[in-house]
């Protein structure tokens, strides 16, 4: 199937590893021209230099922190001063840290809203010139399954996430008339670093090592097993396609059937 991306221009925050990474190699693949941002340089230069080999695309590789509005300005400018514009946006910060209710301070919700909400509203905000210059656009947010199902453990992340969906059913509304859609994925138990990073710190708490912890992580999910980022990636690459010309505004899980909820 042609997805008709031969030319496009993405943006992929987040995109030195994990998903980010997989999403922006799964676009290049399909010929775009792909612009990748992250806050560790040495990262997200490995990462440039992968996708390059391995997909022969033109590659930007900008570092950034999605915190700070400069930054954000910054790598949206040398996008399309070096490609001639954004056809495609891949929301994408990370999560907050864990942690339960009574141990969350002001400054770290603070800091949770700056990296999930506020980066998502300041990136689209930035990109939106450009797509509707070329009345054509994907917008697509990376959130959490949370956003379905509250996590145990994850009160910022459950606490805010669920925002971006707010803004994207609203944006949906409002950008259809300018050919712009807005989609938010949502991934369930993707392997990543930050999920093992949360599984090594349950499987401490329940006194096991992570390989014992490995099957309890598991039980729940109809599928048997963890994801791959590029599983994750070919849901957002295809939404970022000429084939999902007619779907905007959802809010899909990728998650192997973990969540049971009907909507």
């Amino acid at each position: 199937m042609d997805l008709g991306l031969g030319g496009k221009v993405a943006l992929v925050a987040a995109g030195s590893k994990g998903m980010g990474k997989a999403c922006a190699m799964g676009l290049a693949a399909e010929g775009a021209r792909v612009a990748i941002c992250a806050r560790a340089e040495a990262d997200l230069a490995a990462a440039a230099e992968e996708i390059r080999q391995k997909t022969d695309a033109r590659l930007l590789a900008i570092p950034a922190d999605l915190t700070r509005l400069e930054d954000i300005r910054r790598v949206v400018r040398a996008t399309g001063d070096a490609f001639g514009g954004i056809d495609i946006v891949v929301n994408n910060a990370g999560g907050p840290p864990p942690g339960a209710f009574d141990q969350m301070t002001d400054a770290q919700w603070q800091s949770a809203f700056e990296l999930t909400l506020l980066s998502t509203v300041r990136l689209i905000r930035e990109a939106l010139p450009h797509m509707r210059a070329k009345r054509w656009g994907r917008i697509l947010n990376i959130q959490s399954s949370a956003v379905k199902e509250p996590i145990h453990g994850l009160i910022l992340s459950n606490g805010i996430r669920p925002g971006v969906i707010g803004l994207a059913k609203t944006l949906a509304a409002e950008l259809g008339k300018d050919n712009i859609t807005i989609n938010t994925i949502c991934p369930g138990r993707i392997l990543t670093d930050r999920l093992l990073s949360i599984m090594e710190v349950r499987a401490r708490q329940a006194g096991k090592s992570l390989d014992d912890y490995l099957p309890e992580a598991t039980a729940d999910i109809p599928l048997g097993r963890i994801g791959s980022p590029e599983e994750f990636a070919s849901m957002v690459v295809f939404l970022a396609s000429e084939r999902a010309s007619y779907v905007t505004g959802v809010t899909v899980q990728v998650d192997g059937g973990l969540i049971r909820a009907l909507l």
